[in-house]
């Protein structure tokens, strides 16, 4: 993805998964706005982007963080499809949904022995992002500097014990917490 579609995609981000506030916008219950509004209110803060350059960083984005959708009424909407702040508080409309056995959790190393401690929480999220396989957890983990360790989680097991699991519109799973007892390293 060209530079300047990166910083569409990175401001998208954070104003839809962190801070509608920054551009004067209030997302629905659900996380979705009008793209007409969302690129209006983008404009008045600075931030120019043309409905083809949102419709590349949705389509372009490989981990397919945005979702359009256009209503009867015509109008097209975006949201981020996961990974919103606590504080914004949005519910994604996902059903419980039966985990496979095992997922994956990419980390620092320098992280590992808190988390074989406490486990996995949320942080400023509202879930714990899990993947479906090795690599996508290592490429998660590489976000952050260091060495990557990753982490299996066992999932079915903590299905089994009652908590509950949500795949997103692009496959992370997503839990409230997971207890050290499932995690592996």
């Amino acid at each position: 993805m060209e530079a300047t579609l990166v910083r569409v995609s990175k401001r998208l981000s954070r104003v839809l998964r962190h801070a509608p506030e920054s551009v004067g916008i209030s997302l629905d219950p659900h996380g979705w706005v009008p793209v007409d509004d969302l690129l209006t209110a983008l404009a008045r803060h600075g931030a120019t982007v043309s409905v083809e350059q949102l419709h590349e960083v949705v389509a372009g984005n490989d981990k397919q963080r945005f979702a359009l959708r256009t209503g009867a009424d015509g109008v097209t909407w975006i949201r981020a499809s996961q990974g919103h702040s606590a504080r914004v508080g949005v519910d994604l409309g996902l059903a419980p949904v039966a985990p496979p056995e095992v997922l994956y959790h990419g980390t620092p190393t320098v992280n590992v022995t808190s988390i074989m401690a406490t486990g996995l929480h949320p942080g400023r999220r509202q879930h714990v992002h899990l993947s479906v396989d090795v690599p996508t957890a290592l490429a998660v983990g590489r976000r952050r500097s260091g060495t990557v360790a990753v982490l299996t989680v066992r999932a079915g097991l903590m299905a089994a014990a009652g908590h509950v699991f949500h795949r997103s519109a692009n496959g992370v799973w997503l839990t409230t917490t997971v207890p050290a007892q499932f995690i592996r390293h």
